[in-house]
């Protein structure tokens, strides 16, 4: 029996069904999605660039923006594949362990973004509360070190996932998926074996990630708060309080839409279908186009050098 179960695991297919719903009009949302995409790409590798060439800003601060952006380019690559093949070339079949692939990456790429937002929380504490050990507790190798911890702690959290989705029988040779890519929450309603183990995973490492990083960053900003109240000037708290707004608007548009996604995928199953995409894609899409645009408004220095390279005058 078990050899059957791995036999119809790995021969399964998946079919991605795209947005049936927007028939007729697949050649502007292709156009809408590709739109997306090119922004995100331009902004991310402009941050990167401004980061690499601008002396100024090789600090703790923009080495975890950097982290940042690498990792919104992972999670618009994650996806991109699909969605193209899907909507633009209409050729939505998928191998059982590419879909697996891609899943692993797309959740890869979240997790982590949850652990780099944490590390600019805690830049920002230390920053603003302890501002004199500043460049003694964020030294360049404690930056690459919470960077490669952040990478690890991903892996061994969605490394067992491929594996407990193998083992799950799938009664059909092909199978229907309602989205252009792969997500854990999706695939766990698919198998006809019993997917208790996976979806108590699955809610395990959401509370253990997702949810001690959101109360570590909201504790962090308690104490931020607490620390600006103090300061006498009116003027100093707003321009201390303004070093974190692009951070603040990142943690917003990260965890808003994944925790509405979490929430629609465990306690909105009676929902239109159209509600769980639109949600899937604003969760996968929205971040990484909105966080470099965010960077380059609020930050006075990535600003300057981004208006000194388009126009080539100083800012």
């Amino acid at each position: 029996m078990g050899g059957l179960r791995n036999n119809i695991s790995s021969t399964t297919s998946f079919t991605l069904t795209g947005f049936p719903e927007m028939k007729g009009l697949e050649h502007w949302l292709a156009a809408l999605l590709l739109l997306l995409y090119a922004i995100s790409f331009l902004g991310n590798i402009l941050i990167l660039y401004i980061i690499r060439e601008e002396q100024s800003l090789h600090q703790p601060m923009y080495y975890f923006l950097s982290l940042l952006s690498v990792n919104d380019l992972g999670v618009s690559f994650s996806t991109l594949p699909t969605v193209l093949v899907t909507v633009c070339f209409h050729a939505p079949e998928m191998t059982f362990d590419a879909c697996l692939a891609q899943m692993f990456f797309i959740h890869f790429f979240s997790w982590t973004e949850s652990g780099i937002l944490l590390s600019m929380s805690f830049d920002r504490y230390v920053a603003i509360c302890n501002p004199l050990c500043y460049s003694t507790v964020l030294t360049d190798a404690r930056v690459a070190r919470i960077g490669i911890s952040i990478i690890i702690r991903s892996l061994c959290m969605v490394f067992p996932l491929p594996f407990l989705l193998k083992r799950l029988p799938f009664c059909k040779a092909n199978v229907v998926l309602t989205h252009s890519y792969c997500l854990h929450p999706n695939l766990i309603r698919l198998p006809c074996g019993d997917t208790t183990i996976n979806s108590m995973y699955g809610l395990f490492i959401v509370i253990s990630a997702f949810g001690i990083d959101s109360v570590l960053i909201l504790l962090s900003y308690v104490l931020i708060l607490h620390s600006v109240l103090a300061i006498a000037s009116r003027d100093e708290r707003l321009k201390t309080l303004n070093t974190c707004v692009s951070h603040i608007c990142a943690v917003l548009i990260f965890y808003v839409p994944m925790v509405s996604v979490s929430m629609v995928h465990r306690f909105g199953k009676h929902a239109p279908e159209y509600v769980h995409k639109f949600m899937s894609l604003v969760y996968l899409f929205v971040p990484p186009m909105l966080n470099p645009i965010i960077y380059s408004i609020k930050t006075k220095e990535i600003h300057r050098r981004l208006h000194k390279m388009l126009l080539g005058t100083k800012f």
